[in-house]
């Protein structure tokens, strides 16, 4: 069914506040999925906080073209059926969860991924970029790493003050 003007404009519109509030979009090819597979890859995606669109091409680059960031970028070579994931809060939610649904779904394919600052990452990159660790997995080494030391001097003192401890009974006896 062809969308009308009007249609096309709200759909336009739509596009560009997604990639206006999104760290990283990731193009994933999906032909030959399944409705039901859609519907899991939108269902995971809500859960980590990313939106998945359909968009005609077209209409993709024509949003992107309104964007200051995102008017240089070429998504000429990207054609097919596309699917677009957005996230807003993590660069690498996305493409994480574009990768970990395509080992399960073969049909979805990782193609792509560009950023709010209009960088255009191949197939290559942004698989690379799934591998990295998401921005909670890097609070939480950051947070191990600062607690690290002051974890060795606690058991350190602990260890001498035992053995003081026992010095003193010993002494005592």
């Amino acid at each position: 069914m062809a969308l009308t003007k009007e249609q096309k404009d709200a759909v336009v519109a739509e596009v560009t506040e997604l990639l206006t509030t999104s760290k990283m979009t990731v193009i994933c090819e999906y032909q030959g999925m399944s409705v039901a597979q859609a519907q899991e890859l939108r269902r995971n995606a809500l859960q980590n906080g990313s939106s998945v669109k359909v968009v005609k091409n077209r209409l993709l680059r024509h949003a992107a073209s309104k964007i200051e960031s995102l008017k240089d970028l070429d998504l000429s070579g990207h054609a097919g059926q596309l699917m677009y994931i957005f996230n807003p809060e993590d660069e690498v939610a996305a493409a994480k969860l574009a990768n970990e649904f395509a080992k399960k779904n073969p049909e979805l394919k990782l193609v792509a991924a560009f950023s709010d600052e209009g960088v255009l990452m191949d197939e290559a990159g942004a698989k690379a970029l799934a591998a990295l660790p998401n921005r909670q997995e890097m609070l939480a080494t950051l947070i191990n790493t600062l607690k690290a030391p002051a974890r060795g001097v606690v058991s350190g003192l602990s260890g001498n003050l035992g053995g003081l401890v026992q010095a003193l009974e010993a002494k005592a006896n």
